[in-house]
Parts: C-alpha cells; sequence; structure tokens
C-alpha cells in the first residue's frame, strides 16, 4: 500500500488528523513537531499492516480501516471512506472518523479488525532471568548510534564503563518492574525497549533495544527516546513513565 494520505482523498489532511487526535486524548507531537507527527507515522504503519493481513473492509460503496485507536470512551475508531465516482485517482474519497455507533447509523455493522503484531504475549514482558548480549561495537562505532548519544559520553573515555554501569542498572530497574520494559514492533519482530541513564540515573538518554532469541536476549542498538515512543506506539501506548512524547 502507498502511504494512508495517498490511499483516499481527504481533503484538509492536517485539519483531518488533529480532529483524530482529539478523538484519542492522546498527545501525538514531539518536541520539535506540533502537527502530529506521531499519529500520522502511527497509521501509515498500521494500514499497512491491515493490508498485509487483508484486514482492510472494501465493498463497491464503502472502505473501512480499523485504526486500533479509541475513544476518551474507549470506544474503536475507524476510518470510513465512500467510493469516488469521479475519474480521478484514488478510489475512495475520506468521510469520518467513526465509532461503531457512528457507522451502526449508517447501516453498517460487519467491522474489520485490528492488526495483529504478536502470537506470543510472552515477548512484551521482560524476563529477569534471561542475560543481556549486547553489541557494544556496533552501538560505540555505527554512525547512526553515535548521533544519538549524549555528547559528554560521546566524548567520554570512560564511554565502555558509563555503558556497562547504565545498564545493570537498567537490569536491577527492571528486574523490581517489569512495565519499565516497553514492547516495540520493528521490521516484523516484537523487541523490548529499555531505558539507559548516561548522565543522570534518574533521566534515560537512549532505548536499548533487545530481541529476545531463545532464553537470552540480543542488545543490538539504541534509539533516541523519540523514535522508541513512535515504534512503541504501533502495539500500544507505553504505560512506562520514562517514554512518553
Amino acid at each position: 500500500m502507498e502511504d494512508i494520505y495517498n490511499y483516499m482523498i481527504w481533503g484538509n489532511y492536517d485539519q483531518k488528523i488533529t480532529a483524530l487526535a482529539k478523538m484519542t486524548g492522546e498527545n501525538w507531537n514531539t518536541k520539535d513537531n506540533t502537527n502530529n507527527p506521531i499519529l500520522k507515522r502511527y497509521l501509515t504503519h498500521t494500514t499497512k499492516k491491515l493490508e498485509e493481513e487483508g484486514k482492510i473492509l472494501t465493498t463497491d460503496e464503502y472502505c473501512i480501516i480499523n485504526t486500533g485507536l479509541f475513544t476518551t470512551y474507549y470506544e474503536p475508531i475507524y476510518i470510513y471512506a465512500e467510493k469516488n465516482y469521479s475519474s480521478s485517482d484514488p478510489d475512495w474519497f475520506f468521510k469520518s472518523f467513526a465509532t461503531p455507533y457512528d457507522l451502526g447509523n449508517l447501516g453498517i455493522t460487519t467491522l474489520p479488525e485490528r492488526a495483529n503484531y504478536f502470537q506470543d504475549p510472552s515477548l512484551l514482558i521482560f524476563n529477569p532471568n534471561y542475560k543481556i548480549n549486547v553489541q557494544f561495537k556496533h552501538i560505540y562505532d555505527d554512525e547512526d548510534n553515535r548521533t544519538r548519544m549524549p555528547r559528554e559520553i560521546l566524548e567520554s573515555k570512560n564511554i565502555h564503563s558509563v555503558f556497562k554501569g547504565a545498564i545493570d542498572t537498567m537490569i536491577k530497574k527492571v528486574t523490581a518492574n517489569y512495565k519499565i520494559a516497553v514492547p516495540q514492533y520493528f521490521n516484523g519482530q516484537i523487541q523490548l525497549l529499555l531505558p539507559l541513564c548516561l548522565v543522570d540515573e534518574n533521566k534515560p538518554d537512549l532505548a536499548l533495544v533487545v530481541t529476545r532469541v531463545n532464553n537470552i536476549y540480543q542488545g543490538h542498538t539504541c534509539l533516541t527516546l523519540e523514535m522508541a515512543y513512535n515504534n512503541a506506539r504501533l502495539i500500544a501506548k507505553p504505560e512506562s513513565n520514562w517514554l512518553v512524547p
């Protein structure tokens, strides 16, 4: 699927997305962008996943997409679009973000399911009995990883000691409270995001990404908190207080 923006005629896209953001009651902005960038990315990735799973409902007259989001009253939110009968592309014309009640008023009662990101719920919870192997060389030497690090850590002669100490502290914290580990979906995999406090022990600077392989975790890269939140929000709104938009 192309970007959801090009999948249907939206009119004022930003205005529609702002209305959806208000329906959810969530903050979808970042420090540098107040135009709901997290929500736009969420919709793009969610609709692509739904297409892969064959869960976009289309008829001769309308198209319905389950956003996986909920109103402040915990009602599911759907994208409702009608057939574009003009000669121009695309095939659909956005009508509304609708609840099951709204669609029921239109006589529509068969609704598509939401995207499914995991089959094994145990992948969502950190197991403190599993060792974490970290690919330190990649984290230290990879240019993308280096640009994400705090400058004082990057320039420190004790960078390895700092990282090792932050990882040891993080393991103690997540062992005491498993909710600190936040699941994310990336490249078809469920991974866990773990906070690394490198400068201030009470303030995370990066998220360590770990993937479970049998009975160990492989830690292979670090993300900025903004990147981590974007990936995590595909599954659900993170409950942990360290990962916020």
